[in-house]
C-alpha cells in the first residue's frame, strides 16, 4: 500500500453526481450483506483485521502524512493527540476488529415471540438498517470501528472522515473493503468519500431514498450542521462534558484517585471528566484542595468558583461558560455544592447527558444521583473513563448516542439494527 500526498485528495467537479454514486453503490450492496449468514460477515472482518495488521507500515506513513500536516496547520496537541496513530494503536484497531468478529450476531435475533389466539406465530426480529453513513473528525479508529460495526450488523457503509486524517482514514478503509472481498461479499459495502469537498456531505445527507441513518462523531459544531441539514434521521454524540461529584460521605484517597484518573488518564476524549464538583463538607477537610493542587502538580490549569477558591486560592475564577465547556484538554473546572441537589442540579443544567459520576459511601446519595442524573452513562465509585464500548463488553463502538430516541450511551453492532415483526400463519384471514 502506497501513501499518497495531499495533492491525490480527490478534485470532484460535479460533487452531486459523485455523492449519488457513492451512496447509489453502497445502498446496491447493501442487501447482499444483509442476507449474509453471520459467519461470512465475521471472515470478513476477520481478513480485515490481518490487512490492518499487515499494512501497519502503510498506515504508519500515511499517519505521518498527516500529522505533519496537521501540525503545519496548527492543529492543536488534543486534536494531535486523537489523530495519532504508532504501531500500538494500530495493533488495537485491528484487536477491536476482531473482537466485534466474536461477537454474538445480532441479526436475526428473536426479541420477543408468541402465538396469537388465531394461531398465527408471531415474532419481533432484528434486522440490519441498511445503509448507514458515519461523518467524523480526528479520531483514524472511527473508521475502522464503524466499518466493523456495519459489517457486523449487516449495513453498508458511507465513511467520511475530516480532513485531517484523509490519508489515515483511506488506508484504513481500503484494508476494510478489502476484507469484504476477501470473503466473497460486495466491497462497496464499504465506501470512503474521497473527496474533501464539504458540498459532498451536503448532497449525501440529502439521499435518504439511498442512506438510513446518519452518525455524525466530532464538535457539536460538526453534529449541528448535520443534523441541521440532514433529510436522514440522525443519532447524535453531543459533547463529553462529564461531572465527577464528590459527596460528604466519601472515602478520600478513592475520591481523589478517581478525579484525578477520570480527568487526566486521557485528554483528549469525550469520557473525559471536565468538571469536579464536592459537597461543602469535602471542601472544608482539605480533599479539593488536595485533588486541585494534585492535578495542578500534573500541568492542570484549575478553574474554580468562589467556594472552591476559597479552599485553593491557587485556581483561576471560572467564568459562566466554564460549566458547559469540553475542554479536551488540561483544563479543569472545580465547583462546590451546599447539598446533594445543588450537586444534581448543577449536572443537570451544565452536563451533555453523556458521563456523570458521583463517589459516595451514602446509599441513598448513591441511588439518588443514579436516579436524578440524566445522562446516557451515570456512575458510582468509579471513574468516567470507563464509558465506551471496549469496556461494556461491546467491542468496538459506533460513538456514544447523547440522544434518548434509538439508541443511547456506547452503540455497538446490535444498535445499529432495527426490528421486523415476522407473521406465520396456516390460512387465517381477519373477519
Amino acid at each position: 500500500m502506497s501513501v499518497s500526498s495531499a495533492s491525490d485528495i480527490q478534485e470532484v467537479t460535479d460533487v452531486s453526481a459523485y455523492a449519488r454514486r457513492l451512496a447509489a453503490s453502497a445502498c446496491g450492496a447493501s442487501p447482499a450483506l444483509a442476507s449474509a449468514p453471520g459467519d461470512e460477515r465475521d471472515r470478513a472482518l476477520a481478513s480485515a483485521a490481518s490487512q490492518i495488521a499487515a499494512a501497519s507500515d502503510a498506515i504508519a506513513e500515511a499517519n505521518a502524512a498527516d500529522l505533519e500536516a496537521g501540525r503545519a496547520a496548527g492543529l492543536a496537541d488534543a486534536t494531535l493527540d486523537r489523530l495519532a496513530l504508532d504501531e500500538k494503536r494500530i495493533e488495537k484497531l485491528a484487536g477491536a476488529v476482531r473482537d466485534v468478529a466474536a461477537q454474538p450476531d445480532p441479526v436475526g435475533t428473536v426479541l420477543e415471540g408468541r402465538v396469537l389466539a388465531n394461531g398465527i406465530r408471531l415474532e419481533r426480529v432484528r434486522v440490519p438498517l441498511g445503509t448507514v453513513m458515519v461523518v467524523y473528525e480526528s479520531r483514524p479508529n472511527v473508521t475502522a470501528d464503524a466499518a466493523a460495526l456495519c459489517i457486523k450488523s449487516g449495513n453498508s457503509a458511507i465513511l467520511r472522515g475530516g480532513r485531517e486524517a484523509f490519508h489515515t482514514n483511506r488506508a484504513l478503509a481500503a484494508c476494510m473493503a478489502a476484507g469484504l472481498a476477501d470473503a466473497g461479499l460486495p466491497e462497496e459495502a464499504v465506501r470512503f468519500v474521497e473527496t474533501t469537498d464539504r458540498a459532498a456531505v451536503t448532497e449525501l445527507l440529502r439521499m435518504e431514498q439511498h442512506i438510513d441513518l446518519v452518525i455524525p462523531r466530532g464538535g457539536a459544531s460538526l453534529i449541528e450542521a448535520v443534523a441541521e441539514q440532514a433529510r436522514i434521521p440522525v443519532i447524535k454524540h453531543y459533547a463529553g462534558n462529564c461531572h465527577v461529584y464528590v459527596d460528604a460521605d466519601c472515602d478520600d484517597a478513592m475520591a481523589e484517585a478517581i478525579c484525578l484518573n477520570a480527568k487526566t488518564q486521557r485528554y483528549g476524549v469525550c469520557n473525559a471528566a471536565e468538571t469536579l464538583l464536592f459537597h461543602r463538607s469535602a471542601a472544608e477537610r482539605g480533599l479539593l484542595a488536595r485533588v486541585a493542587g494534585a492535578l495542578a502538580e500534573r500541568g492542570v490549569t484549575v478553574r474554580a468558583d468562589a467556594g472552591a477558591r476559597a479552599h485553593y486560592p491557587a485556581a483561576e475564577p471560572a467564568s459562566e461558560s466554564d460549566w458547559s465547556e469540553e475542554f479536551l484538554g488540561p483544563v479543569v473546572a472545580i465547583g462546590v455544592c451546599e447539598d446533594l441537589d445543588a450537586a444534581i442540579d448543577h449536572v443537570n443544567r451544565y452536563g451533555s447527558h453523556h458521563t456523570d459520576a458521583i463517589v459516595t459511601e451514602g446509599v441513598t446519595a448513591a441511588e439518588r444521583f443514579l436516579n436524578e442524573i440524566d445522562a446516557a452513562n451515570v456512575f458510582l465509585n468509579c471513574s468516567t473513563r470507563f464509558s465506551d464500548g471496549g469496556q461494556y463488553g461491546l467491542g468496538a463502538e459506533i460513538g456514544i448516542s447523547t440522544d434518548k430516541l434509538h439508541a443511547r450511551g456506547p452503540m455497538g453492532a446490535a444498535d445499529l439494527t432495527t426490528y421486523k415483526w415476522i407473521a406465520r400463519g396456516s390460512g387465517q384471514i381477519r373477519e
